[in-house]
């Protein structure tokens, strides 16, 4: 499973119609979510009454606020037009000059909403694989994992060891929707294995 997170600012217009777009389109294995870094209170009411036009419902949607678990998640990222505001996301980060609705009309917000859907279109067919082969993420978590096994297990396993096992144990927290804890359970899975004769994790089968 791979991770799109769009961002805008109020996370009430841009990138919430970039995720329901996302989330109509986008194949089993690619998985939407949105965010802003200072949320609004909700989503633009022209912009549910826009999407609701092409068959989708945002009025339930309540704007969220970017945490690090959202960034944590990213395999790929999208910024809306926040410019300055919107904070770093680590991993592969696009940004789309993209109007805000916010304060616009009915019209106005429709052709922003046609845009965000051709641009979502080009994205998965330009992009799948690119987002399915991404490895930012995962590389980040693997380097921070690295640091206390390098230490705890220097002379004992030679650095080649350390690392397979490492990798090999966070290749199993890929799907796992909810990574707040991955480093704490990876680290507690890779020392075990590698306390152990043969780490089990390399073991084919």
């Amino acid at each position: 499973m791979r991770y799109v997170l769009f961002v805008c600012t109020q996370n009430a217009g841009r990138s919430q119609m970039a995720e329901a777009f996302f989330t109509r389109a986008s194949p089993d294995d690619l998985r939407a979510e949105s965010a802003g870094q200072l949320p609004g209170t909700e989503v633009h009411p022209a912009v549910v009454t826009a999407m609701a036009e092409v068959g989708i419902d945002l009025s339930d949607r309540v704007p969220k606020k970017l945490t690090v678990e959202m960034q944590l998640h990213a395999d790929w990222a999208i910024t809306l037009a926040c410019g300055g505001t919107c904070p770093y996301v680590p991993s592969v980060v696009e940004d789309w000059e993209v109007a805000d609705p916010a304060g616009k009309s009915l019209e106005q917000v429709r052709v922003i909403r046609d845009d965000i859907r051709k641009r979502i279109e080009r994205l998965l067919v330009h992009h799948v694989d690119d987002i399915r082969a991404d490895r930012t993420a995962h590389e980040q978590r693997l380097a921070n994992l690295l640091q206390n096994l390098d230490r705890d297990f220097a002379g004992l396993r030679t650095p080649q060891e350390i690392r397979a096992c490492a990798d090999a144990v966070l290749g199993r927290f890929d799907d796992v929707p909810v990574r707040t804890h991955i480093l704490t359970l990876a680290q507690r899975r890779s020392t075990e294995c590698l306390r152990a004769d043969e780490c089990y994790e390399l073991i084919p089968g």
